[in-house]
């Protein structure tokens, strides 16, 4: 079911057309709401596995498996799902920060596979990306968090 709703998700912000008018692959990030949630609830293995099925499936649906657009979001999602583990587990920040610490971290391993299939002029783009991962990451965390408070306090 959170497979699903991830990839809903995925679609619907997909059809938000400013966010990638401003910044070309630039996204809310609003899958990570589904990813934050099971790395919380069911730990990482779960969030890795889930992270990489939504992207395979949106691959499938979408964009096609193996293209430009299937690494870019690959390679996003495995940055940003290790460095979430890992700041969860070494470090006391709130779901917020490991949300933005989620959203920086995927901007890493989008800019990563532009420079290898593109070229490294493409750096340029970093600084606008780690800009917006700040307000998209906290705006992500702050509704995983509210979600999660919301599951604690029925499901108690």
């Amino acid at each position: 079911m959170l497979l699903s709703l991830g990839i809903v998700l995925n679609l619907v912000e997909s059809m938000i057309p400013f966010i990638g008018s401003i910044i070309p692959g630039l996204k809310l990030g609003l899958t990570n709401i589904v990813i934050l949630l099971v790395l919380y609830l069911y730990g990482f293995k779960d969030a890795l596995t889930l992270s990489i099925m939504r992207v395979f499936i949106i691959g499938i649906l979408r964009t096609g498996l193996f293209n430009i657009i299937f690494f870019f979001s690959l390679s996003g999602a495995l940055f940003s799902v290790l460095a979430m583990a890992i700041s969860k587990r070494l470090t006391k920040l709130s779901i917020i920060g490991i949300s933005i610490i989620g959203a920086l971290f995927h901007s890493f391993g989008q800019i990563i596979i532009a420079i290898l299939y593109i070229n490294m002029e493409i750096i340029y783009y970093l600084p606008w990306l780690l800009l917006f991962s700040l307000p998209t990451g906290f705006l992500v965390g702050k509704i995983a968090n509210e979600v999660l408070s919301f599951s604690n306090s029925v499901f108690k």
